[in-house]
């Protein structure tokens, strides 16, 4: 036992903590994001690290909206449960299949898991942190792993818990955690809430379900009988929105429908409506498809249909076109510095970015690789205080459209995600001014590809159905 309270921990702990007495944590905007920050708050902590700082990391646009922090001052910089790192970056740990741009992290601990809370409360640390009842409660709701589990669509939709003097003990804590998933959810957007949770939170479900009550009163946020009714409200206007189909015994949506009220929109609303069905395929105006298996079946993988290897079969009618086409440097720059978070404190999207998010096989102008040094200084500066001089020279560094999709899509057998279809409407940054794209507009280009995207994989799912 002592060799393996020894060997556990993260690599250089004690070196990092010579070096770096306080730390900021960044992390992911969800409940396995929040509880392994407040996880690895408290690792640093027991380490000598007094963490002073947390913020939300996002991906896309918001991913290089966050507050830039270069390390080489007393304040650590530390990303958890989330697969795109960053040079600034000194300790990474995350749960995904794979990871970008952790090459020069001095730290890291990939460990392929239902999830990261899991690995840094039970793996990383000398001692538990979070109880095994919740470590199994938050990767279950991480991994939508409700069917083995016995739960319910209408439990984890639920903003309500009232303790149940007949079901067991580990029974109530579950649904009390579910139910500080949900409304951790509801409030996940209003300004310092999340970060205010990882500050002030101990490692229990409890204590933040208490914590989050406590700012729900303080901060006059709805309460829980009022994002009930929404809720509520919502699954019944999503009955019959035309937006909404089920074809066969797979749903097929375009967009979340009117969400504008607390609590109202919950992803899992399809199935609550639609129980007997086995998948959903939905479009959103940003430019993704999801597709995922109904979670609340015993038969996830229905048939042995596998959703990620349909999304590449789906990917692969456009395959020509897509590698004919290429997106400048310029446009992914312009477009990931979009977010109305994006300040001059903000990280930005460098050159270290676009080669560890899509490689190192693009194309540049003749002779460029000998000017790389010279664009890897001006990307560094904010797309809107680049000259039209140095905007040029960022047209002509390209990724061609399929590896660009690739790169920002994946999954596995029960869900997957096809991103980045936005940029395809987009392939010409703005010469002058701000610019823009109407994601309202039924006729914008990439909106229209999303939906063939969709109209293909839903095709394409019920012939494997079928075959089956």
């Amino acid at each position: 036992m002592k060799k393996l309270i020894k060997e556990s921990g993260l690599r250089d702990i004690n070196s990092l903590a010579k070096r770096y007495p306080k730390a900021e944590i960044y992390f992911h905007q969800d409940l396995d994001g929040v509880t392994t920050a407040i996880a690895m708050k408290e690792y640093l902590e027991n380490n000598g690290i007094k963490v002073v700082g947390a913020h939300i990391i996002q991906y896309g646009d918001k991913e290089f909206a966050v507050k830039k922090n270069d390390a080489t001052g007393d304040v650590m910089p530390v990303l958890v449960d989330f697969a795109h790192g960053k040079p600034m970056f000194v300790i990474h740990t995350d749960h995904h299949d794979r990871q970008a741009g952790a090459d020069e992290t001095k730290s890291t601990s990939f460990r392929s898991s239902r999830s990261n809370v899991e690995t840094i409360s039970q793996v990383v640390s000398p001692k538990e942190l979070f109880p095994s009842s919740d470590i199994l409660l938050i990767s279950t709701v991480d991994s939508a792993n409700y069917a083995s589990n016995e739960i319910s669509v209408d439990q984890v939709i639920s903003y309500l818990f009232k303790l149940d003097k007949n079901k067991s003990l580990e029974k109530n804590k579950m649904l009390m955690g579910l139910v500080a998933n949900k409304l951790l959810l509801a409030f996940k957007n209003k300004p310092g809430f999340l970060e205010t949770l990882v500050m002030e939170c101990t490692p229990s479900l409890l204590n933040i379900l208490q914590t989050i009550k406590r700012i729900m009163v303080e901060k006059g946020y709805a309460k829980p009988d009022e994002l009930e009714k929404n809720k509520e409200d919502y699954v019944k206007s999503m009955q019959t929105n035309p937006n909404v189909n089920v074809l066969g015994n797979v749903i097929v949506q375009y967009g979340g429908g009117s969400m504008f009220k607390p609590g109202s929109y919950d992803r899992y609303t399809p199935f609550k409506n639609n129980p007997e069905a086995d998948f959903i395929v939905i479009a959103w105006p940003l430019g993704l498809v999801q597709a995922s298996c109904n979670p609340f079946k015993g038969e996830r993988q229905l048939k042995g249909v596998n959703l990620g290897e349909i999304a590449q079969e789906v990917l692969s009618k456009w395959e020509d076109q897509l590698k004919q086409r290429e997106i400048p440097l310029s446009t992914i720059k312009w477009i990931s510095e979009s977010s109305k978070d994006f300040n001059a404190e903000s990280t930005g999207f460098t050159f270290k970015d676009f080669v560890a998010l899509y490689g190192k096989e693009f194309k540049t102008m003749d002779n460029g690789r000998e000017k790389l040094t010279h664009i890897g200084e001006m990307m560094e500066i904010p797309f809107s205080e680049l000259p039209e001089e140095h905007r040029q020279m960022l047209d002509d560094i390209t990724v061609n459209a399929w590896d660009f999709i690739q790169a920002n899509s994946g999954g596995h057998k029960c869900i997957t995600n096809i991103s980045g279809l936005n940029f395809m409407g987009r392939n010409t940054r703005p010469p002058k001014g701000t610019g823009g794209y109407n994601r309202e507009s039924e006729d914008a280009p990439y909106i229209k590809f999303t939906k063939m995207i969709q109209n293909e994989f839903v095709k394409l799912l019920q012939e494997k159905i079928n075959q089956s």
